[in-house]
């Protein structure tokens, strides 16, 4: 599929020939390691805070730091392992279980784009999401510290009722090598329905068209709703602005 002249290269071709893509098996191997650190970690702060409380117990009733140490250290370890073996177990079986189920698509089996970007989660309970592209207004991309170690990244999916809200962006397309492909690919297809510039990984809209009205929407009598909040209080605000002068 063209986009603006230039052909999308592999390892694209998942994307652009209408095939659900998912996350990179590098993704798994980030999240085991983050489980198996997140356990260890847990496990040191664990035996932190006992040795301090075994030292308080040890001043109180006289005993010998050391002495009391060697009577507890076998019984509260063995405890602790097994919370610890028990926590790596779940995260190296139910890691993969996770990922395998993860869908996204941006295209069609047509090969068109579709007017939406579609990501399917979950294990017990499976989600589906459908996010227009109409509603986006903001697309960025992130790899840490561990993203980079495995050379994968995440596109993160602002729309009009999640933009600046303390849970985060809408949505995620997670631990994808091409990800920055992607971004670029959604921050494309946004400029056939807006007219955008760009700034970095930014889509900042100089105008804002009416949100189309369909049927039984409640995003858009939502959107449309909170627009017109604003624009009365942004009038508010100027009056009271020149009410000043």
């Amino acid at each position: 599929m063209k986009n603006e002249g230039k052909v999308i290269k592999p390892p694209n071709e998942g994307v652009v020939s209408g095939r659900v893509f998912k996350p990179s098996s590098a993704f798994r191997n980030k999240l085991w390691i983050e489980g198996v650190l997140t356990a260890t970690t847990i496990w040191a702060i664990a035996v932190g805070f006992w040795l301090g409380f075994a030292y308080l117990i040890a001043l109180d009733d006289g005993w010998a730091f050391w002495a009391y140490i060697e009577i507890w250290w076998t019984p509260v370890n063995s405890w602790i392992g097994v919370i610890y073996t028990f926590w790596v177990v779940v995260t190296l079986v139910v890691v993969p279980m996770y990922i395998n189920r993860i869908e996204y698509s941006v295209i069609a089996e047509s090969g068109k784009t579709m007017p939406e970007i579609y990501v399917k989660k979950g294990i017990i309970r499976i989600t589906k999401k459908h996010v227009p592209f109409r509603t986006i207004t903001n697309i960025s991309s992130t790899s840490g510290p561990f993203d980079r170690l495995f050379g994968i990244g995440n596109v993160l999916i602002e729309t009009a009722g999640f933009s600046g809200s303390m849970m985060g962006p809408e949505e995620k397309i997670e631990g994808v090598r091409f990800y920055e492909e992607i971004r670029d690919f959604i921050l494309n297809e946004l400029r056939k329905f807006r007219d955008p510039y760009v700034t970095g990984t930014e889509v900042v809209l100089p105008r804002e068209e009416p949100v189309p009205r369909m049927a039984d929407s409640l995003d858009d009598e939502m959107l449309i709703t909170l627009r017109e909040i604003r624009d009365v209080m942004r009038k508010i605000e100027n009056k009271l602005g020149d009410g000043g002068q």
